[in-house]
């Protein structure tokens, strides 16, 4: 499984089109796939190409994506923060696909994107 942190306040009060919103989803997957692509979670989740599963969840605002990736980091689990550039602007985390119970205790407290 694979989770997704986005900025809700991006096309909410920042009035992002969807369409942005969804490309820095998906720039912050490729990367995380990218950089962890020998990761053996990484591996397995690519073995099984009609069977992976993405939660894409909704995190506030930037402060709150870049506590939760603190959090991440100070634990040792495998993310990248995506940036939009040149404004340097965090708009999302992808976290390296793993077992749902590894990462739980970070992401529980976030609902469905859109939800």
């Amino acid at each position: 499984m694979q989770y997704v942190l986005v900025r809700g306040d991006l096309t909410r009060t920042l009035k992002w089109p969807s369409g942005a919103v969804m490309a820095q989803a998906c720039h912050a997957c490729v990367a995380v796939t990218h950089t962890y692509y020998s990761d053996p979670d990484t591996q397995a989740y690519l073995k099984d190409l009609g069977n992976m599963h993405k939660v894409v969840l909704e995190v506030p605002d930037e402060p709150a994506l870049l506590t939760a990736a603190s959090a991440l980091a100070a634990d040792g689990v495998h993310h990248v923060v995506w940036k939009e550039q040149p404004e340097d602007v965090a708009t999302c985390v992808a976290l390296k696909p793993c077992a749902k119970g590894a990462v739980s205790k970070y992401v529980r407290k976030f609902k469905l994107y859109g939800a």
